[in-house]
């Protein structure tokens, strides 16, 4: 075994000679023989190595091999390639070192703070009390889709029929039934960076190969019709964003939009997955779906939900919004995956749809608020680059100017070493940005109380001051 880092979330590696894959069933770190699972692992084929990453909050971070056990070939390849989710790996990070005691402030999870609108949590009630506690439609209950597609009529301008709309359990398994709907293995999926950090991850389940079109937060992190057309091969099969994007808070305006449509109007082979989910959370007006251009509309896929506009994240519900072809093969596929999304949730997402936008407004409101005070605090941070975010919940700052330093031999060499820092330093957890597609930056979320906020730029303020 060769130990390559001591603490802090570095690469350990052990020289094996194995031709499967490998799982780690358990993996102690202390003297005392506690098992705790790596933040980490994988097993090169190539280089017959077990690479894995270390809790920073192992006491004294030592492995021996008698700490460590194998389980070979249980599990699949797709399921050895696929990594975990960033922000989920950091908040669970975050609630370990809050266990221990530990004030920490989690910027890390893309959730509102706020609770499910009073309404929407009626409906749920009264769905049970009527007894809606049997299997659903696959696509939905037939008054959900109703509203549904009265929402984009109303609220955005397009028409839809029922038959193309699929309800699912989160707009996460959405955008998974896209992809594996529509992309064979090999072809290409085009994703400009920053992107949401499930996003590539489908696409490697779909055995497809994610392209990526670079932005940077001096274009406030939205590409060009030039680097997209540039981007676009005979092997392209579909192009995913989100506006308003998570990661960067960026928001695509009718006529940048308009200028990507363009693009595809040369290119019929390539579908458009558009991830909206953040619609409502839009600091600079109305919201513009790229399904509003009519030579593109039928290569559309919308993806929406109610998590972020409602404060629904734990009711899991979304959709997508189609061609009834593509929604036929949505069905098909969740037909057979979970079935139809769960009876009470979908009461209460027809209510939330049919209740108005009133608590929705209020929300976005504070939220824009909330970004305002924490812009000016980040702005106060030398060597943090930061833009001022149109829409969602989060801060990109560019972050490279830490790169190369340290603090008490602790050396910072990426973003994903500075979140690490922040979190045992400052006690403030972040995401790293190389699963978002841009290793220079980190995320920070505003979805917290602005007390939260405020202490939580003066740690980061304070934990940077530290690095020379």
């Amino acid at each position: 075994m060769k130990d390559k880092g001591e603490r802090y979330g570095e690469c350990f590696t052990i020289n094996l000679s194995l031709q499967r894959s490998v799982a780690i069933s358990s993996l102690c770190f202390s003297a005392d023989g506690i098992a705790t699972p790596p933040l980490s692992a994988r097993y090169d084929n190539s280089t017959k190595a077990l690479c894995f990453r270390l809790s920073p909050f192992a006491s004294k971070p030592y492995l021996c091999r008698k700490h460590i056990k194998f389980n070979m070939s249980t599990l699949s390849n797709r399921i050895n390639n696929l990594s975990e989710s960033a922000t989920i790996k950091m908040a669970k990070l975050g609630r370990e070192l809050a266990a221990k005691g530990v004030d920490v402030i989690s910027l890390s999870f893309g959730e509102p703070d706020f609770h499910t609108p009073e309404h929407v949590k009626d409906a749920a009630k009264k769905a049970m009390d009527d007894n809606f506690t049997y299997y659903t439609p696959v696509a939905g209950y037939p008054d959900l889709r109703k509203a549904i597609v009265a929402k984009l009529k109303n609220e955005n301008g397009l028409d839809y029929d029922m038959s193309e709309i699929v309800v699912s359990t989160g707009a996460k398994q959405a955008i998974a039934n896209a992809v594996l709907c529509l992309v064979n293995p090999g072809e290409e999926v085009i994703i400009p960076t920053p992107y949401w950090v499930s996003y590539s991850e489908v696409v490697k389940l779909a055995e497809g190969k994610s392209v990526f079109i670079e932005s940077t937060v001096e274009q406030n992190f939205k590409i060009t019709p030039e680097q997209l057309e540039a981007a676009i091969t005979p092997n392209s099969k579909l192009f995913m964003f989100s506006s308003p994007c998570n990661p960067t808070g960026s928001v695509y305006s009718k006529a940048e939009l308009e200028g990507l449509a363009k693009v595809f109007e040369k290119y019929p082979h390539v579908y458009i997955l558009s991830d909206e989910i953040y619609e409502h959370i839009n600091f600079i007006g109305g919201h513009e779906s790229i399904a509003q251009f009519p030579a593109i509309k039928d290569r559309v896929i919308i993806i929406n939900g109610f998590s972020k506009g409602y404060a629904m994240t734990g009711w899991r519900i979304g959709y997508t919004a189609s061609t009834r072809e593509l929604a036929s093969a949505f069905d098909k596929l969740q037909g057979q995956i979970t079935s139809g999304t769960c009876s009470i949730t979908q009461r209460a997402g027809t209510a939330a749809y049919e209740g108005g936008l009133e608590t929705v407004i209020a929300m976005r409101d504070e939220f824009k608020k909330r970004r305002d005070i924490v812009y000016n605090l980040l702005k106060d941070i030398d060597g943090i680059k930061v833009n001022l975010p149109e829409g969602a919940f989060y801060f990109f700052p560019n972050v490279t100017s830490f790169f190369g330093k340290s603090y008490e031999g602790r050396l910072i060499k990426d973003s994903d070493d500075l979140s690490l820092f922040l979190l045992e330093e400052g006690h403030v957890a972040t995401v790293g940005g190389d699963s978002f597609g841009d290793p220079k930056s980190i995320r920070l979320s505003y979805a917290a109380a602005e007390d939260k906020l405020i202490e939580a730029c003066r740690r980061i303020k304070e934990a940077l001051g530290k690095l020379v």
